[in-house]
């Protein structure tokens, strides 16, 4: 993932978040309200950098946040349907994507701001989508779940 600040950003930085997180969530959103049956579950992904605000992440970040915005906005479309709408919103977790192109410095800094002092495992963010899926998550709706070890 490429970033930059706002005013270093290009169209074509602009354009492939609004496309990839935007719009591709919406399509998602879209077709998952088309087609689940009632008491079905959505779950979409933002990301914690909406409430973090760091800088070169404001197409990223602006993205996001209107993914939230969509998840509480579907939530009151599907009601008559009993489906729940909500987003998981990750810190920093160990992946590929996040890992690739920074060095171990960065990495071990990011790890140790957060309360828990590491970054999320991939299994973290699984069994809060697992949650959110599940029978247990059933009244959970419309909300936005920040699984990030508590990073402020």
């Amino acid at each position: 993932m490429h970033l930059a600040t706002i005013t270093e950003s290009d169209d074509a930085l602009s354009d492939r978040m609004i496309a990839v997180n935007l719009k591709g969530s919406f399509n998602t959103m879209r077709e998952a309200a088309r087609r689940l049956r009632n008491g079905g579950r959505i779950v979409n992904f933002s990301f914690s950098v909406t409430t973090l605000l760091h800088p070169t992440y404001g197409a990223y970040a602006a993205t996001k946040a209107a993914v939230e915005a969509m998840t509480a906005v579907l939530t009151k479309e599907v009601r008559d349907r009993h489906i729940t709408v909500d987003a998981v919103a990750p810190g920093p977790t160990a992946t590929k994507l996040f890992l690739d192109g920074k060095p171990q410095e960065l990495i071990d800094r990011i790890a140790k701001a957060g309360p828990l002092e590491r970054l999320a495992e991939p299994e973290d963010i699984a069994g809060v989508v697992a949650f959110l899926a599940g029978s247990d998550g059933a009244w959970v709706n419309g909300q936005t779940l920040r699984a990030n070890g508590g990073i402020a």
